[in-house]
């Protein structure tokens, strides 16, 4: 029986295929590729269609995925964003749930 782990011991890593950049506005932006297969990327690809979906965080998302690099344990990078997130009410439950969906929509993984 495996025992079941704390999400904040786990440490959040980037997936290696998704690219990051950063905006005019200092904001993230995620390039997911359309299609990680080359085969299905020159045959499949529309021409003239960039082959990334691109994604801009907000900034709070912003700051999570500074933080989100296989070192740190979700709850360190909780205690690293008490000051970004001016201490707000409740901002440990919002950086877990943010993280927990950036796993289940494949941007991340968890190295445990």
């Amino acid at each position: 029986m495996r025992a079941k782990v704390n999400i904040l011991d786990v440490m959040p890593t980037r997936i290696e295929y998704i690219l990051t950049e950063k905006n005019d506005e200092g904001l993230t932006v995620l390039a997911l590729p359309r299609f990680r297969n080359s085969w299905m990327q020159k045959y499949l690809m529309p021409k003239r269609v960039s082959p990334y979906v691109r994604v801009t965080l907000e900034e709070h998302g912003t700051a999570v995925w500074e933080f989100i690099d296989g070192k740190r344990t979700v709850r360190e990078i909780i205690n690293e964003l008490a000051t970004h997130f001016g201490n707000e009410t409740d901002y440990e439950n919002r950086v877990i749930t943010y993280i927990t969906q950036l796993r289940k929509d494949g941007l991340i993984k968890y190295l445990i």
